[in-house]
């Protein structure tokens, strides 16, 4: 850190409450956001207060510093984004202070989706509905007026404001409103309103001349309708303006009822220009919104999820959302229907429809629209889904003739892009495929803009309807607006003369070039870990010399990290904390930055193109943002790019592990196998040892594991132990479907009785098993912890007793989810051996397997009824495995069973994560919601596959929390004395 940013951390943390962070690696995280653009800025402020907000901006105007203010940076236009100081209010400014009857007064950092979930339980919205509104803060829905597909119903954000608390250049703190001007004589206020509204007055014929004509408009400043004789409405100023006159510390919303029926139609066009045409036949029916989809984008809607092949057949051009409101479901579904014969049979556009009235239909319909965009990214090859021409908007009733336009001018260019529209409004969402790698392709982006731009000028269009101005579009206004463009340069003087506020966004001396500060996408040189420096394979004139060579620890190289980071467009996706996805259950809890999965790829990417230095993948704070991931594929699952941080992380703490090894804690979770087996010698001892407290409290004190933490007991021999003379660890001869069963540690060393479960479940399916009696633990924790070294020489003795058993015509199961996922997944990752793909492709888990046969029906039915109400989670690894939830479905099978799903997101043991003393109470706060779903009277026992889940729900609870498999053998009749466990109650200190 240099000397200056010493000062700035050191003075900053002086005059604020709230956290600063001057680390490269941290402000690394805030250098980019969901645009193409990057800029590290100095500082990063997480304010507690408006005080703090003041004393930075007090500071940044006395020390001729920029300010940038932020949410959860999503933008597409690199609005927050800067060199000076960043607020970034998503951390803790995130509070809703009041809600009355029709409106809600609420801080900046607050996301939209949580300050809905709140207003729906009273049967109100914030109506404006951007793309990205689960995640997206109210603050930045303000500053850049956000208003998504819902516009026709409820307008803007500037529509729905009632007053804004805001901190001036100056550090003053004003309240704006709708407010008279003549009253406000000798209020602070006064001499900037004045200057406003005298401003706005003198260039009143200016202002109307020069408004696109357009539904929706967000280009420059919005002065056209903010002054009614004597009112002033500054509050409408400020929403849209970026942050460029003022910081919103507080803002007060007007609400809207929520709708009391919802549906919606889907019509298929075989071509783009009739979807357009009927677009604006769909306007004239007072529709809720009305989106358009292209044939790109529909056909990658139908390879992500087949409900939508039903949906969409392939011949599909363009395809046109329709939403619709109203009382009573009977006039919605006669409203919905006339809109189809108008289209279909009346003007014969559309040649096919979908209607939804139930709300998870309709939740169909709108998950095209919402995951299919971000999921572009998951596109091959090196071009990508550019947002910087992606906000123009155009007169409805010219949006078809413009759709040709658009076309004319892509061709022009040989450049192909997909198509997104609130057709109804008339805002395009364009996206050009260009790969920022390619220098011609950045010079071409110059070009499309400009060419594009005075296509839409010359229909009366605006380059920006909803996004921002930012990086992307700023260096254009100038020309949409003319002689106007000199009005806002005086707006921005009255407000921030010396321009500290987001300089650069709407106002700049010199805007930069639309291809300025592109985020670099440039690999450094890799080798092998196991490789010296003259093996290693790369192409000396092709490498930037200062970049220096990063020995990769995985089975891949510098340039599948480099991809895997940048297939990360920063859309911000895995900040969500909405319950129907599970990702992230550590960001869920601490919502800050780094918690977040794109941290971790921004700092992966930043390393691999040389932002950081490689060394920082041995620093300690590298180690505290790693371990922020807890290898729980949920991200991979939900990005809707696909992209697999657990891997990328796997790596960055690998290269940490390699310098500096693991901590005691660490070293014990990632060789269980050899505690257990030096603890089983004295079971009985031990396991007395962790029922005491006093015992417990020592072995915190030398190994980290938490003292509260419930533990299971020790088997006093192994399974592999006690049955290491049996006939099931010999290899059998015989054909039939056979089975190797891959024991893993917990069944092997704590639950014995599970093993013998699953045996005698496989076998009473005439399924013959081989146990074979040298195999390892499946090396998870060491995968997890970075310990890869070590995880690889475990992996290569697995694999070479796997592999030989799959040739000889075994499939391979087990009954720990993680297992199974290292088997399928981690060690494919781990090492480039033929045999790992092989098993790869041989492996299932064991409920997996069964479900299958069942499909099949080979599985044996004859279950004794069990009167019982079962509480099912369903494990992180077993999602991540992709094969549904085939425990849950086979315990329904089983007469008189009731499965309750409980899940509740991560159960919070992740793991190894929360049997460290330091994630103790976090991993309690992350699994409370099913802790607290297991209590419920109505459940007998709880089920999971997963040993660390059945830990964690035991925690909470008296209730036993029982393996899927086991409940299946004892429904069988193979495990009488399985019965016991059903009516076990808990004990403090240790699981069942």
């Amino acid at each position: 850190m240099d000397q200056q940013r010493e000062r700035v951390e050191a003075d900053l943390r002086g005059i604020v409450r709230g956290e600063v962070l001057c680390d490269d690696l941290y402000l690394q995280m805030y250098a980019s956001d969901a645009s193409i653009y990057e800029l590290r800025p100095a500082a990063v402020v997480r304010p507690l207060s408006t005080a703090d907000v003041v004393a930075c901006v007090q500071y940044a105007g006395e020390n001729g510093i920029s300010i940038h203010a932020r949410g959860a940076g999503t933008g597409l236009a690199g609005e927050s984004l800067g060199r000076g100081i960043v607020l970034d209010f998503s951390a803790h400014m995130r509070r809703i202070l009041k809600q009355e009857e029709d409106r809600v007064v609420v801080q900046p950092g607050v996301t939209l989706g949580n300050l809905n979930r709140q207003l729906a339980a009273h049967g109100r919205c914030f109506g404006p509905d951007p793309a990205n509104r689960e995640i997206t803060t109210i603050g930045s829905v303000l500053a850049i007026d956000a208003s998504g597909s819902h516009w026709p119903l409820y307008g803007t954000p500037r529509d729905n404001i009632e007053s804004v608390e805001v901190v001036l250049a100056t550090g003053d703190v004003a309240t704006f409103s709708r407010q008279n001007v003549s009253s406000l004589v000798g209020n602070s206020i006064e001499p900037i309103v004045r200057q406003v509204k005298s401003l706005i007055e003198s260039n009143y014929s200016l202002i109307q001349e020069h408004q696109p004509n357009t539904l929706v408009n967000r280009a420059g400043y919005r002065l056209d309708d903010v002054l009614f004789d004597d009112d002033l409405e500054l509050a409408k100023l400020m929403i849209g303006s970026e942050g460029t006159l003022g910081i919103i510390t507080r803002a007060t919303l007007r609400t809207s009822p929520l709708p009391k029926c919802v549906g919606s139609v889907i019509l298929l066009f075989d071509k783009l220009d009739k979807a357009a045409t009927a677009a604006i036949e769909v306007q004239k029916h007072s529709v809720a919104t009305c989106d358009l989809m292209d044939r790109r984008l529909l056909r990658l809607a139908v390879e992500s999820d087949p409900r939508y092949a039903q949906l969409v057949p392939v011949d599909t051009e363009a395809l046109l959302i329709i939403e619709k409101v109203d009382d009573n479901v009977s006039d919605l579904r006669e409203a919905l229907q006339h809109i189809v014969n108008v289209i279909r049979k009346r003007k014969k556009l559309a040649f096919d429809s979908r209607m939804a009235i139930e709300a998870d239909d309709v939740e169909l319909h709108w998950n095209l629209t919402r995951r299919v965009v971000p999921s572009l990214y998951r596109l091959k090859g090196a071009t990508r889904p550019l947002p910087f021409i992606e906000d123009i908007a155009v007169p409805p009733l010219k949006l078809a003739d413009f759709s040709v336009q658009l076309q004319n001018v892509l061709k022009k260019h040989e450049i192909t892009a997909s198509m997104f529209a609130h057709a109804g409004h008339g805002q395009m969402h364009i996206r050009p495929f260009l790969d920022l790698a390619n220098p011609d392709d950045v010079r071409r982006m110059e070009d499309l803009a400009k060419d594009l731009y005075e296509e839409v000028l010359s229909i009366g269009g605006t380059i920006s309807g909803e996004h921002a101005d930012g990086l992307s579009r700023t260096w254009y206004l100038r020309k949409q607006y003319g002689p106007l463009y000199n009005v806002f340069l005086e707006l921005k003087r009255i407000f921030d003369p010396q321009h500290i506020l987001n300089p650069g966004k709407i106002i700049d001396t010199r805007a930069q070039s639309i291809s300025e500060n592109l985020r670099p996408v440039t690999a450094i040189a890799t080798r092998d870990a196991d490789e010296s420096p003259d093996e290693t394979d790369v192409d000396a004139d092709s490498v930037d010399k200062e970049l220096p060579v990063l020995n990769v620890q995985l089975n891949w190289t510098g340039d599948d990290i480099a991809l895997a980071a940048r297939n990360c467009n920063g859309c911000g996706g895995c900040r969500t904390t909405a319950s129907i996805e599970r990702m992230c259950p550590i960001f869920r809890l601490g919502p800050v930055e780094e918690s977040s999965p794109r941290a971790k790829a921004n700092i992966m990417r930043a390393i691999m193109t040389g932002r950081l230095e490689p060394s920082t993948l041995h620093s300690d704070t590298l180690k505290q943002v790693a371990d922020l991931c807890v290898n729980c594929h949920q991200c991979r699952l939900e990005c809707p790019a696909s992209v697999d941080i657990p891997k990328l992380m796997i790596e960055a703490k690998a290269q940490y592990v390699s310098n500096n090894g693991l901590t005691p804690s660490e070293w014990i979770l990632t060789r269980l196998d050899k505690v257990a087996g030096w603890a089983s010698a004295a079971a009985p001892m031990v396991n007395a040892g962790l029922r005491n407290r006093q015992v417990r409290w020592l072995l915190e004190k030398l190994t980290g594991i938490a003292q509260g933490r419930k533990l299971p007991q020790f088997s006093k021999r192994s399974f592999l132990k006690r049955h290491a003379k049996h006939r099931i660890t010999r290899a059998s001869r015989q054909g039939g479907t056979k089975v190797l069963y891959f024991i893993d540690t917990y069944a092997n060393w704590f639950d014995v009785q599970l093993a013998e479960s699953a045996i005698s479940v496989l076998e009473h399916n005439n399924v013959s098993v081989f146990v074979h009696p040298r195999q390892k633990q499946s090396a998870m924790a060491l995968i997890s912890m970075g310990a890869i070294e070590k995880a690889k020489r475990v992996a290569r003795q697995n694999l070479l007793l796997l592999g030989d058993a799959v040739r000889q015509g075994y499939h391979i199961v087990a009954t720990e989810p993680s297992a199974m996922l290292c088997l399928t997944r981690e060690y494919p990752n781990l090492l480039d051996d033929e045999d790992a793909q092989l098993v790869a492709e041989n492996s299932s888990e064991l409920t997996d397997f069964l479900w299958r046969m069942h499909l099949r029906g080979d599985l044996q039915l004859n279950f004794r009824p069990l009167p019982m109400t079962i509480g099912y989670h369903q494990p992180c690894h077993l999602r991540a495995l992709e094969v549904g939830s085939p425990g849950e479905n086979l315990m329904r099978l089983i007469p008189g069973c009731t499965v309750r799903n409980i899940d509740r997101g991560c159960s919070g043991m992740a793991g190894t994560y929360g049997f460290k003393r330091e994630n103790y109470r976090t991993s309690l706060r992350m699994g409370m919601g099913l802790i607290s779903a297991l209590r419920r009277p109505d459940l007998q026992v709880g089920a999971t596959e997963c040993s660390a889940c059945k830990i964690q729900m035991e925690q909470g609870t008296s209730k036993p929390t029982i393996h899927p498999i086991k409940i299946l053998a004892y429904a069988y009749g193979l495990k009488p004395e399985i019965q016991n466990l059903f009516t076990k109650i808990g004990e403090d200190l240790i699981v069942t």
